[in-house]
Order: structure tokens, then C-alpha cells, then sequence
């Protein structure tokens, strides 16, 4: 398995550009640290809109499912700092997915993500992994990318949590697929034909899958930032 552990948080949200400066900073320079800091927690990358847009997508790669609902993590999500109380209310349109790995292979942290939200249609959940199972191995070497990752939303059994509440409330995404490149050409081919949602709908997902292409802008594990 090629992401550090058997789960991930995958997570979405809006940054605007007033904002975003310090955005970067506190995400940087605290919070990575922060969350990282928690047993389970093995990589934290964050990626920003490849057109130079207000989205973020930012993923956790963790040991294992457990983590997401250990004492340690609901201790930060529950009592967070000033200046992340500061930042919450910033995240707009929150998409949060706490998530089990169902496949995964090739590179982890590129230049650029192909990130998919979808959902199988029903009664096509095995016929629309395997044949994302069949793509992600293609996708290791491709020319353009590294390679492909499959996550599925399984919400731990915990109450909300005050950043939660912050926030508003997080939307979730069903599915995860990502892809992992160094030509932003070739994911955004991929985003418009071959894993468009009418495309990802022959293969057994549902008609309203939604993607973005995003470029790294910090990628760090525990060791890196303690």
C-alpha cells in the first residue's frame, strides 16, 4: 500500500484570498505541527487550486482508522488553540471525509492532485472499485503521473466537535480518488475525458462526481516539523 497507513481524512474547503496569507502561516506553522504531533498521524500534505483559485485540499495519512477517533485527536479538535479558533470560521464550504484505504498504489505527494469526490451508483460499489483498482495501477506509470489512491468515508462513532461547530458543520464526500502527477496537462485530460463524471458513470459511479485539480504547497511528516 502506498499511503502510510489503512486510512486518511481528506478534506476541502475555500480560503479567501484576505485571508489566505495567514491561512498559510498558521496552517504551516502550527496546525501541521499540531496534528501531526498525534500518535497515528504519519503525513500531512495540503495542495491549493491549480488555477489559482480560493480552494484547499488537504489530506492526513494515518496508521489506522482508530486514530480518528483516539483520546489525542478529540483532545485538539475539542479544545483548539487561539489562533485555530481564529481560523476555523474561514473555512468555507467545508467537505470533510474521514476515510478507510481501499486501494492504493504508486506516488503519494506530486507537483499537482487529481481530486474526485463520487459515489457508487447502487448496487455498483464492487464493479466501480475494480475498475478504479485497474486505473490506479495504469496510473503509476503513466507518463504525466505517479500514482492513484482510493479512499471511502466511514464516519467514527464521536460527537461533533467544537471546530465543528466553528465551522458550521462539514459536508462529506462519499468516495475519494485521487490522482498523483507532475504535468498538470495530463491530470486535466484525465479531469475532462477519461475521469469526467459522465465517464466515471460507465464505470459504475454515480452521474454528479465532482474533481479538482490542485499543486502542493506543503507536504511534512511528523518528523520533518517536531
Amino acid at each position: 500500500m502506498s499511503l502510510l497507513g489503512k486510512a486518511a481524512l481528506a478534506m476541502w474547503w475555500d480560503m479567501a484570498p484576505q485571508v489566505n496569507s495567514e491561512f498559510q502561516d498558521w496552517h504551516s506553522h502550527e496546525h501541521f505541527r499540531e496534528r501531526l504531533g498525534i500518535p497515528g498521524f504519519r503525513r500531512a500534505t495540503r495542495w491549493s487550486s491549480a488555477d489559482g483559485g480560493e480552494g484547499v485540499f488537504q489530506m492526513y495519512e494515518l496508521e489506522a482508522f482508530e486514530a480518528l477517533s483516539s483520546p489525542q485527536y478529540l483532545a485538539r479538535l475539542n479544545s483548539p488553540t487561539p489562533w485555530s479558533t481564529k481560523m476555523m470560521p474561514h473555512h468555507r464550504n467545508m467537505v470533510r471525509s474521514q476515510c478507510r484505504v481501499l486501494e492504493s498504489a504508486g506516488g503519494n505527494v506530486a507537483r499537482h492532485a487529481l481530486a474526485i469526490r463520487l459515489s457508487p451508483a447502487p448496487g455498483a460499489d464492487e464493479k466501480l472499485r475494480a475498475s478504479l483498482k485497474t486505473l490506479i495501477a495504469r496510473f503509476m506509470d503513466q507518463p504525466g503521473c505517479v500514482g492513484g489512491h482510493l479512499l471511502r468515508h466511514e464516519a467514527p462513532q464521536i460527537p461533533q466537535t467544537t471546530e465543528q461547530k466553528i465551522r458550521g458543520g462539514d459536508q462529506v464526500a462519499d468516495w475519494v480518488f485521487l490522482v498523483i502527477g507532475y504535468d498538470l496537462q495530463v491530470l486535466g485530460t484525465l479531469a475532462d475525458a477519461e475521469l469526467c463524471a459522465g465517464s466515471l458513470a460507465q464505470l459504475g459511479a454515480q452521474p454528479d462526481a465532482f474533481s479538482g485539480l490542485y499543486t502542493v504547497s506543503f507536504s511534512a511528516t511528523p518528523e520533518e516539523v517536531a
